[in-house]
């Protein structure tokens, strides 16, 4: 995890590595501190205070919470006495898109005999998924503390005279996409409504309400983008992220009219300039919910998670790319 500034006070945490839970957080370094998103356990959640502790005079007031998933949710407990931010959606949603348990009790089978034996027949992509986690994380001893200050649409702070906007843009990657605008320094904390030089995954929403999002960014247009996950960016991120999605989205219904399954589409889809992502058998993720979305299934729809993580292995694997996730 590295520190980089991204305007005159606005910092970023920043994951190197890019994959599943390698999320970024923010500091908004104005009226007592205001933090975007606390990591994806508490050994990252500690590091990130530390670097930003850097810069700022002491714990901050208040915590954002882009949306509910457990990579930006997992170090709220550690930020005690502030006030916690999200739309109105994220405390529910919060108990089951980010129930460490589930994911603790994988990466506890990945190291016992039996279960691990039972996994590799069975379900090798959560075998691997659990590996790749070993490497970074422990999602131990993490209690979900949900944020208590909820927002419908819109969300004004007041910091000592620069405004930030909290907007609600959701369900497009989760149900509480929410963006933070910072307009005075021309920058926006994106949460997961970017991936930057790796593939998205999006869970609940539509196609068409993310790129309503990714346009809205657009049209704010910033100098500085702090994405979910990868590098700081700036307006051109959110462009190519669009253009992927839309590629994605077209290509998926050319797989889809000839009858093929959402993971005979995702190993024969040529990913062109997107080949070189990170993660780039996530792919399996977007067809999919392209799929459901021409079947007409409701955009919340429930996910097997366990299968779709054994789909993504098989797509790596069919592609002879790294299996990474």
């Amino acid at each position: 995890m590295k520190l980089q500034q991204v305007s005159d006070n606005c910092f970023a945490a920043l994951n190197d590595r890019n994959r599943l839970c390698d999320a970024n957080s923010g500091l908004i370094n104005l009226g007592g501190g205001v933090v975007i998103d606390t990591q994806s356990d508490l050994h990252h959640a500690r590091r990130m205070i530390e670097l930003f502790a850097t810069v700022w005079p002491g714990m901050p007031r208040r915590v954002v919470n882009t949306h509910e998933d457990g990579d930006h949710v997992w170090g709220n407990q550690l930020f005690e006495g502030a006030e916690i931010i999200a739309h109105r959606t994220v405390p529910g949603r919060m108990k089951d898109a980010a129930d460490p348990r589930a994911l603790q009790k994988l990466l506890d089978d990945a190291s016992r005999l039996l279960p691990r034996l039972w996994l590799r027949a069975l379900h090798p992509g959560a075998l691997a998924i659990a590996r790749q986690l070993q490497r970074d994380y422990d999602f131990d001893g993490i209690t979900l503390v949900p944020p208590t200050t909820l927002f419908d649409e819109r969300h004004v702070l007041d910091l000592e005279g620069t405004e930030v906007h909290l907007i609600y843009v959701g369900p497009c990657h989760q149900v509480g996409d929410t963006i933070v605008h910072v307009p005075a320094e021309r920058m926006v904390f994106a949460g997961d409504v970017i991936f930057r030089q790796c593939a998205p995954m999006g869970w609940t929403g539509t196609y068409a309400k993310w790129l309503q999002a990714l346009d809205l960014i657009i049209w704010l247009d910033p100098d500085v983008i702090v994405p979910g996950h990868g590098p700081v960016c700036g307006v051109e991120g959110a462009m190519e992220m669009k253009a992927y999605l839309e590629y994605v989205r077209e290509e998926s219904r050319r797989c889809f009219d000839r009858g093929l399954t959402a993971l005979d589409a995702s190993r024969r889809i040529d990913l062109g300039p997107y080949a070189q992502w990170r993660a780039p058998a996530r792919l399996y993720a977007n067809v999919e919910r392209a799929y459901r979305e021409f079947r007409n299934e409701p955009a919340d729809a429930p996910w097997d998670m366990t299968a779709t993580f054994d789909a993504i292995y098989e797509v790596a694997k069919a592609r002879r790319c790294e299996v990474e996730f």
